[in-house]
């Protein structure tokens, strides 16, 4: 039963509302998982090196990786509903940490697919964004849009961050122990969400921020899988589920699947020494925290549906022009586009977010996993697509230029999301 509305009033209130502290403990679970998600990217040269795997195989791993991560988060969001926060958010970081440690040991192509792709993609998926909604949906009500746009900063910008690091500990000691120090900052992670993290406003006595005991609704107590099934089916039979998924697909393949594992391997073919490379992506980690927040701001502010079109189309010219950049130097048009492709990173989240609650109500955490799920999706098979064209035309140009043209496409997609879907009827 929901708490005496009474009782919450009179309660004593800290003079700092617990929902920051989850929401800052979160934001350390988020970064410490994100570690390992980037490290296929300043890797696939040194297992190239040593293994003599191709970079379609290293790219298939990154692919399996990326698609569970998308695929798990729908079910981690119903997971989450039915046995807590904290468990899931514990258990998927001794997961990550298992994977990446793992790899320490392998010797053949399907061992990297198990531990880099299998385990790290369940483990990070089950702290995927889909964690963001239900944390925003479960603690806030004021600020949801603000604090949407830190968590997701956090979840993006975390594993770009730690390329140079592990760019550094590859070139200078190996990969291996580049892995084994994402393992640990990943279990590092695990004591500080047993301590802080807690699944519901009501575990402490206090209501949502800036909400009240009515916004602190009944957890859904039956299967996590059919509570996630049973929620797409309903989810499915709305058009601006679909425009929001195909979206979503192309920001997971525009970013995730594109840049993140491609990048560096790309400036090295011009001539980029690795470490260089490596630290231009943690500078886009380090905008994409302005960015991303500051979307969630705007998003408080402005229709989301204006907001996904400027940031699509915008990252589609940037993508385009890409291939004129590279060069064995920093240049300043290649800052430029650093520094813009770190604003817009996933600044798409908070309105996709947004859109969500406004379309599916309470449903819409794990509404929002589906649609995170298709993000990977499309992350995954660009991930794959852009290292077989890599393998195949010597170069990386053509994934670009199709990249650059379906953000084109995801801008129109957002604008066609209309009309709102009954929460009680989603889920």
């Amino acid at each position: 039963m929901l708490p005496d509305v009474t009782e919450l009033r009179t309660a004593r209130v800290p003079r700092i509302h617990p929902a920051w502290w989850v929401a800052a403990v979160t934001f350390l679970a988020l970064v410490g998982a994100a570690g390992f998600r980037a490290v296929p990217g300043v890797l696939m040269n040194p297992l190239h090196d040593e293994f003599g795997w191709s970079i379609s195989t290293i790219s298939l791993a990154a692919a399996v990786n990326m698609a569970l991560y998308g695929l798990t988060a729908p079910f981690a969001a119903a997971l989450m509903e039915r046995f807590g926060i904290r468990r899931v958010v514990t258990a998927a970081l001794v997961v990550v940490a298992a994977g990446s440690g793992l790899t320490v040991f392998m010797t053949q192509s399907w061992q990297l697919i198990l531990c880099w792709g299998v385990l790290v993609g369940l483990g990070t998926g089950s702290m995927a964004l889909a964690l963001v909604a239900t944390v925003t949906g479960r603690w806030f009500v004021a600020r949801r849009g603000l604090v949407s746009g830190v968590l997701t900063a956090g979840g993006a910008a975390g594993g770009l961050v730690f390329l140079p690091l592990v760019s550094q500990l590859a070139e200078g000691y190996g990969w291996r122990p580049a892995s084994l120090a994402v393992a640990v900052a990943a279990l590092a992670v695990a004591p500080f969400v047993m301590w802080l993290l807690r699944d519901r406003p009501r575990d402490v006595g206090v209501t949502p921020y800036g909400g009240t005991a009515a916004d602190d609704a009944e957890p859904m107590r039956s299967g996590a899988a059919r509570m996630a099934l049973r929620t797409l089916a309903a989810a499915a039979r709305a058009k601006g589920f679909w425009y929001l998924a195909a979206g979503m697909m192309i920001c997971g393949a525009t970013t995730m699947g594109l840049i993140q594992p491609h990048f560096v391997p790309a400036a090295h073919d011009h001539g980029m020494p690795q470490t260089v490379a490596a630290g231009l992506l943690a500078l886009v980690g380090i905008f994409d925290v302005a960015g991303t927040i500051a979307s969630g701001w705007l998003t408080d502010r402005i229709d989301p549906r204006y907001l996904l079109l400027v940031y699509y189309v915008l990252r589609g010219l940037s993508l385009l022009a890409l291939p004129t950049l590279f060069g064995p130097d920093i240049q300043a048009n290649m800052v430029a586009f650093i520094v813009f492709y770190g604003l817009d990173w996933v600044a798409t989240i908070p309105p996709t977010m947004a859109l969500c609650r406004e379309l599916f109500g309470a449903a819409a955490p794990v509404v929002f996993g589906w649609v995170f799920a298709s993000h990977q999706v499309g992350a995954a098979a660009m991930a794959l697509g852009a290292g077989i064209v890599r393998d195949e035309l010597g170069a990386y140009d053509m994934a670009w230029y199709v990249g650059g043209g379906l953000c084109m496409v995801a801008g129109v997609l957002s604008l066609l999301v209309r009309g709102r879907t009954n929460g009680t009827s989603v889920g």
